[in-house]
């Protein structure tokens, strides 16, 4: 882990003291403290860290990054105007580094100290399938390679170099999931992480409302392929099947390796049968080489997920025999969770949120699984000027698969209205203003052998539903 004198070193100073106090953890939640953790005072929208110095300390933080005047039973050690502390004298510790901004210099010391660790970084953006890739190219990786990656959605200015202050020595692979949300971010965070393998999964709506049009976020996740070094060190990993994906071969130096269900990509897959919650069977092609695998990951649409996970652990060196036991015993957390109710009803909770791509790919799942189907489905935010076309989107394929629709929220109602010009009769769909109407609408209507699948942006709390129905039925 990271030191007292490197942390000052990563500051600009010069440390000339024997207390080379040894960091534990980082952290930037005062309730995370360990014993001799780094507690990082950041200041957000809602919150603002230098509250909660005190209580890091107490939980066992020993040191803290601040840049605003404490109490002054406080320690203090100033680098706010000194740069060299050969003439300052380290307090005992728990003190704090007061600095001129945090933010700023959290992203600094993860910058000096990802650059003195002997690592070789994955880097993973997109609209859709981030985290799942994320944790399939870890695990998979980490038959091979000590692997780290960036726990739940760290994947921001924060979250990533946060990431990086938790890496000890001995790590040999770092597996990143990179988000968007403005023009220049992940050129930012490439700068910190140095990536040599940048993978790109697709490119939809989600967060264009902040991001802008399509091709704003098509731009910005292009600055991942980008930042990579030249062929032979840097290796694009890309969709075939997404056009806008495959427009940033042209923008790069690396070594391109695409993926699909196109034989024309480098790794591509057919005979596909989604097999409801036992997983997925397909064939998978590289080359000359190919291999039926049976995966334990839920829906159609994880095929992309292995193929692009699979074009990751080829380029790292890993063999045929490791990769394919691997992706048939991988243990991925997925974020959708499977339910059975006491009355024999299954629920399909996903509801960590929602985009037209992944609501549409939770439909397919829920068409592979025997039984009658309801599809309870919210507002997908943040879609920006997409907004009505992807409410659509989602409301004709529910048409398609779902014999009853629980619309919720003011944007489902285009999605009941669509689902009916799609064909599913106006006595199949309701619509309902929030959860707690879903909910009761279920739990007076669930029996046995019926199917839920529940979807929808976080912000509409639609995981009440699931925890409801679990204590009722």
């Amino acid at each position: 882990m990271i030191t007292l004198n490197e942390i000052l070193t990563a500051l600009g100073c010069n440390p000339q003291s024997s207390k080379n106090t040894l960091i534990t953890e980082t952290v930037i939640d005062s309730r995370k403290a360990i014993p001799g953790s780094l507690f990082i005072a950041l200041k957000g929208e809602r919150s603002d860290g230098h509250a909660h110095i005190k209580d890091a300390f107490m939980n066992g933080a020993q040191i803290a990054l601040i840049h605003e005047d404490l109490s002054p039973e406080l320690r203090v050690l100033d680098l706010q105007e000194k740069t060299s502390i050969e003439t300052l004298e380290i307090p005992p510790t728990p003190f704090c580094i007061r600095v001129n901004d945090t933010l700023t210099s959290m992203q600094e010391i993860a910058r000096w100290w990802r650059e003195r660790l002997p690592l070789r970084v994955v880097g993973i953006t997109g609209s859709v399938g981030k985290s799942s890739t994320k944790e399939l190219v870890s695990e998979l990786l980490n038959r091979r390679f000590r692997t780290f990656k960036n726990p739940g959605n760290y994947n921001n200015e924060i979250g990533l170099p946060l990431t990086i202050l938790n890496i000890g020595h001995g790590y040999e692979r770092l597996v990143l999931e990179m988000g968007f949300y403005y023009p220049g971010e992940i050129q930012f965070l490439c700068g910190i992480a140095k990536p040599v393998i940048g993978v790109v999964t697709n490119i939809g709506t989600v967060h264009a409302e902040r991001a802008g049009s399509v091709e704003t976020i098509t731009k910005g996740k292009s600055e991942l392929i980008q930042a990579l070094p030249k062929a032979p060190a840097g290796t694009a990993i890309l969709n075939y099947d997404d056009p806008r994906v495959m427009s940033m071969a042209e923008i790069t130096d690396a070594k391109i390796i695409t993926y699909g269900l196109n034989p024309e990509a480098d790794f591509w897959a057919d005979e596909i049968n989604g097999q409801g919650l036992k997983g997925i069977r397909f064939r998978l092609h590289h080359k000359e080489k190919s291999m039926v695998l049976q995966v334990p990951m839920l829906g159609r649409h994880s095929v992309q997920t292995v193929l692009r996970s699979t074009a990751v652990c080829f380029s790292e060196d890993l063999e045929w025999d490791e990769i394919r036991e691997g992706l048939t015993q991988n243990t991925t957390q997925l974020r959708l969770i499977a339910v059975q109710t006491r009355n024999g009803a299954l629920i399909l909770d996903d509801t960590y949120n929602a985009t037209p791509e992944s609501t549409i790919a939770a439909l397919d799942l829920l068409s592979e699984i025997k039984g009658q189907k309801i599809a309870v489905l919210g507002d997908m935010l943040e879609l920006g000027q997409y907004e009505r076309a992807g409410h659509e989107m989602v409301g004709y394929k529910a048409a398609e698969v779902a014999q009853y629709l629980i619309a919720v929220g003011q944007r489902g109602r285009t999605i009941a209205e669509t689902a009916k010009s799609g064909g599913l009769p106006a006595t199949s769909i309701t619509w309902v203003e929030n959860a707690l109407q879903a909910t009761e609408i279920l739990k007076y209507n669930l029996k046995e052998g019926d199917v839920v699948l529940i979807k929808g942006s976080h912000g509409l709390r639609l995981d009440r539903i699931s925890a409801a129905l679990e204590e009722v039925l």
